[in-house]
């Protein structure tokens, strides 16, 4: 069996990032959210603006590599980190102004109308506040934590920067969802956003980036692989961090979606669902191995019998992971599986020393190179 993640093997993670990035800049300048002054927000933003937000928002990429490099392999989660390292610095110079508003304000969920208050505060008391992007890898270079235990992380600059000693930055806040649902408007677009989430997206006109998905080699080169793959009796399935329907769309434009078991097909809409069965559990993203694990056992399986998996799995030495990430090696560890790293994700070619380090089985400049490296 080979379980494939789907982003930097498959198709190009170029277009998550780019709504990464202007999930972000949106958070923090349109009037809806903190409405910050020193932009002017448009719902289709042209290539060249679209290149220039990213590259401030991530520092020339550099905060997405590190991201990547700490095992962030979710879009929602860099988001929650980069938007959310923002607000602190915020908070800490209204804090300077206006002290003990800014604990106060930190002791309710935040939402969209609170980060709309804060935004008028923040300008009633004279704050022209400019995002510093660079300042993020500073920040969070003082902790070791990786995973989903960094996000943990923006709780101990809360208590260092504000004094705040109850922790109120989470996965599960209602601020992380508010960033998960800003870059679904951004990704699937206003029409899909409508049908998939079922509400009105909080800034209608967005076109949505889905159907511009680049893949990682031709189509036509990855079908091939695909195929012989499945003449030597492999059973293929997929493991993604993407929605189901985010994943099946462009894998079936590509002609690529039938050649996997539909059995084995998990993405993070079942992930999801798992973590509301299974709060104390959560977070089960990866590097957590139950996406893999539910691919392995098959989507019938139960989640508890995934998520109680004795590792390594029985018969885990026949089983590749392909993934372009630490992530996705992580798991593939956890579970004692092999795992082939592509060097079609972030980094390219730079990645293929850290690979090397963490003793990848195989490394591949691509997909299509699968078959030659493991028969």
């Amino acid at each position: 069996m080979i379980l494939f993640d789907v982003d930097g093997v498959f198709l190009s993670e170029e277009r998550c990032f780019d709504a990464s990035a202007l999930t972000v800049w949106e958070m923090l300048h349109h009037p809806e959210y903190l409405g910050l002054s020193g932009e002017d927000f448009t719902p289709e933003p042209d290539e060249e603006t679209i290149r220039r937000i990213r590259r401030e928002v991530f520092v020339q990429d550099r905060v997405l590599d590190w991201l990547k490099a700490r095992g962030i392999n979710s879009n929602w989660d860099m988001v929650f980190l980069t938007f959310s390292c923002q607000l602190l610095s915020l908070l800490r110079r209204l804090e300077e102004i206006r002290p003990g508003w800014s604990r106060n304000w930190l002791e309710e969920p935040i939402d969209a109308e609170r980060l709309k208050g804060l935004g008028r505060a923040a300008r009633d008391a004279g704050i022209d506040f400019r995002p510093s992007y660079d300042a993020f890898i500073p920040a969070f270079s003082t902790s070791r934590a990786e995973k989903h235990e960094l996000l943990l992380h923006l709780n101990r600059l809360a208590e260092d920067w504000l004094d705040v000693q109850k922790p109120a930055f989470s996965r599960n806040s209602a601020l992380w969802e508010l960033g998960r649902s800003a870059f679904q408007e951004w990704y699937l677009g206003e029409d899909l956003y409508r049908r998939v989430e079922g509400s009105k997206p909080r800034t209608p006109g967005k076109p949505g980036f889905l159907h511009q998905e680049i893949p990682l080699a031709p189509k036509e080169a990855i079908q091939r692989t695909l195929r012989r793959l499945r003449d030597r009796g492999i059973v293929l399935g997929i493991g993604t961090g993407r929605p189901r329907l985010e994943t099946e769309v462009p894998l079936r434009s590509l002609g690529l979606l039938d050649a996997f078991e539909p059995e084995r097909i998990v993405t993070a809409s079942e992930v999801v669902r798992a973590e509301e069965s299974h709060p104390a559990r959560a977070p089960l993203g990866k590097p957590h191995p139950f996406t893999y694990v539910k691919g392995y056992l098959g989507l019938k399986a139960p989640d508890e019998a995934c998520l109680d998996a004795d590792f390594p799995l029985p018969g885990a030495e026949e089983v590749l992971i392909v993934g372009d990430s630490v992530a996705d090696l992580l798991a593939a560890r956890r579970m004692g599986c092999r795992f082939a790293a592509t060097l079609t994700g972030l980094t390219g070619e730079k990645a293929r020393a850290k690979f090397e380090e963490l003793g990848a089985d195989y490394i591949v400049e691509d997909v299509t190179g699968l078959p030659e490296a493991i028969f």
